[in-house]
Formats: structure tokens, C-alpha cells, sequence
């Protein structure tokens, strides 16, 4: 890896600048700083050094990125230059808060940011998205019915919990969210304690994170169809109607972060055949201003919200709905998850 990245420096620079790395046992200091340092030297003679620390795990998280900032913090207050962390592959979450904490990531696949005010330099590289090592007994995405229901419990509860505690809560397996907890844990999008209870959950990234894996039309079973008196009349028929039925989004984001007057419906149904025919619905090709879904996992009726005899979907629901939903549907998305991040006392359960 450290050949790697001096290659990858090198590659990215004029051949009038000289660049070297230098092994830590090789540096004329005694005591270790890092596993290895960089020092790039510019025409003018001017020169700059980064620590380079070498994390040979694939997931490096939240605990990770502190601890890393406070050695940078003591490097500067020695008078040495930047730190850079070096490892097979970094998420994009956890490169973003990297960069964020003012610090220098290299990996594997090509992701690269080196940063030196003296002499000024700003290099960026753009790797792999996505992990592509094979990680033995751990989860590599979030595709999936249990995958879904876990990340539904993770985001629809305010930590501070326990797995185990959240299982019985979620009424999921605590072995299924303790793998998907790992992942975003591995991710940056989670914080644990030492015991392994979670600490925090960045709701918004995991919300975003989950709509990678999953999609309002691939994951679920979906029939376009028309209301020809429009969505208020729809509205109305669903207040009697005696087929169960969960409402998501923009017409159920409409309800709580309204971004512009909703076109269409998505209603989850346990059958769209019987729904469509209670709800006097059309089947069409175009011109369709209703959804009938048939969901994914039955977790889309659970820990749902009541209002004017409207059954509503949970706010994670409804966003991951309108992130991977046609139209405008990723801007209302993004939207609701402005409004879910600053009131999370309003949806979140205990």
C-alpha cells in the first residue's frame, strides 16, 4: 500500500518535484509517529512532510477518525506537517468526514486526497464506491427484506440502545441487526461503545446509504394506476376504505415537510388486486397519478402514524421512498430529511 501510494503521487506531479517516503524504522527520530512519512519538495525548494498511518482493516470508523484527529492535532503542536490515513478502502462517508477533520486519505482503489499548505498542493483522486474485498461472515449491503427491516429499526428508535434491546422493540432477529449495524458502524454512520450498544445513528446518511441497495420500484411489487377525480378524491376514498393500507411519498410527505403540491400516490396494500378494486382504481401505462405497492417486507406497516383517519408510513419509510421514486420525488426526499434531522423528537421512538 505505501508503494501504492507514492506511485499514485507521483503520477498526479510535475517530474520537477521530488517526492520520497520513508519507512518508520527508517526515520532519524526515535520515537514512532507513524508507519511511514511523505515529503514532497517543490521546484522552488520549498518542502512539506505528512505522516502517513497505515490501517491494514477494512472498516474504519467513527472511534477511528477521533483518535486519528488528535495525533494530527499533536503533530502540528510538534511542528510537522499534515497526517494522512492509508488503507485498503474507505467509504464515502468515511472519506467525508475525513476531509471534514482536515485530514489526508489514500486507499487502495484510487480514493485520494493530499493537502499541504507548504508547498501548496491539493491532489484528488476518485477510486471505488463501493467495497470490492470480500469480507469472510460480514454483510455487504443492505439489499434485502431483513437488510430493510433492520435499518428501519436502527433509524426509527433514538439510541442510546442495546442490539438486543432494539430486537425485541423492532420484533426483528438481534443477529440481523447486529450485521447491518456492523456495516454502518464500518461505514461511519454509526457509533458504538466498547460493549457494542449503539450510540448514535446518522440518520440521514443511513437513509441515503439503504437507497443504494434499495428502490421504491425494483424492491417492491408495483402497478401504475389512475385516479381519474384526483388525489383528494383518492384521499377520501382510503378514509373508509376497510383493506389495509399504508400511505408514502410525496403525498404523505406533503403531511409533514410539504416541498410542492404532491402528483402522485404511493400506497402500500397487502394485495393489489383487492385494493385496486375497493379503491375503484385503473390500470394504466401512462399518465398513472397512483402507486399500489406490494412491499418489500411487512416492516412498511409497522410503527406507522395516524392522522385524519389516514394511515400514514414512518418518515424513513416515506424518504428512502421518495430518494429512489420517480420525478421530483429525490428533492421532496431531501427535504423530508432536513425536516426528520431537526425534529427528531417528533418521529423517533423510545
Amino acid at each position: 500500500m505505501l508503494r501504492m501510494l507514492l506511485d499514485s503521487v507521483r503520477a498526479r506531479l510535475p517530474a520537477t518535484w521530488q517526492i520520497a517516503l520513508i519507512e518508520a524504522g527508517k526515520l532519524a527520530s526515535a520515537k514512532r509517529v507513524a508507519d511511514a512519512r511523505l515529503t514532497l519538495t517543490a521546484p522552488d525548494g520549498s518542502s512539506g512532510a505528512i505522516d502517513v498511518e497505515v490501517k491494514r482493516r477494512l472498516g474504519i470508523n467513527t472511534a477511528d477518525i477521533a483518535l486519528l484527529v488528535a495525533q494530527a492535532g499533536t503533530m502540528a503542536s510538534d511542528g510537522r506537517g499534515g497526517k494522512l490515513l492509508l488503507t485498503p478502502y474507505l467509504a464515502p462517508r468515511v472519506r467525508a468526514l475525513l476531509a471534514e477533520s482536515g485530514l489526508n486519505y489514500a486507499d487502495a482503489t484510487g480514493n485520494l486526497l493530499l493537502r499541504l499548505d507548504r508547498p501548496a498542493l491539493y491532489i484528488e483522486g476518485i477510486g471505488a464506491r463501493a467495497n470490492p474485498w470480500y469480507e469472510p461472515r460480514s454483510l455487504r449491503s443492505l439489499k434485502g427484506p431483513t437488510a430493510g427491516r433492520a435499518v428501519r429499526a436502527l433509524c426509527d428508535f433514538r439510541p442510546p440502545f442495546g442490539i438486543r434491546e432494539l430486537a425485541e422493540k423492532a420484533r426483528t432477529p438481534a443477529s440481523v441487526i447486529s450485521r447491518v449495524a456492523r456495516l454502518l458502524e464500518q461505514e461511519a454512520l454509526l457509533e458504538r461503545s466498547d460493549r457494542g450498544a449503539v450510540l448514535a445513528v446518522s440518520v440521514t446518511q443511513v437513509v441515503e446509504r439503504w437507497t443504494q441497495d434499495y428502490s421504491l420500484i425494483r424492491s417492491n411489487r408495483v402497478e401504475a394506476c389512475l385516479e381519474p377525480r384526483g388525489l383528494d378524491a383518492l384521499i377520501e376514498k382510503l378514509r373508509g376504505a376497510s383493506e389495509p393500507y399504508v400511505l408514502t411519498g410525496s403525498l404523505a410527505a406533503a403531511r409533514i415537510a410539504p416541498y410542492a403540491p404532491p402528483r402522485l400516490a404511493a400506497i402500500y396494500v397487502r394485495d393489489i388486486a383487492r385494493a385496486k378494486e375497493e379503491l375503484r382504481l385503473r390500470e394504466v401505462e401512462r399518465g398513472a397519478n397512483v402507486l399500489l405497492l406490494e412491499p418489500f417486507d411487512s416492516v412498511v406497516f409497522e410503527r406507522t402514524i395516524r392522522q385524519a383517519d389516514i394511515e400514514y408510513a414512518a418518515p424513513t419509510q416515506i424518504a428512502a421512498d421518495l430518494l429512489t421514486g420517480p420525478g421530483r420525488s429525490p428533492e421532496e426526499g431531501q427535504q423530508l430529511l432536513r425536516w426528520m434531522e431537526g425534529h427528531r423528537d417528533d418521529w423517533q421512538r423510545l
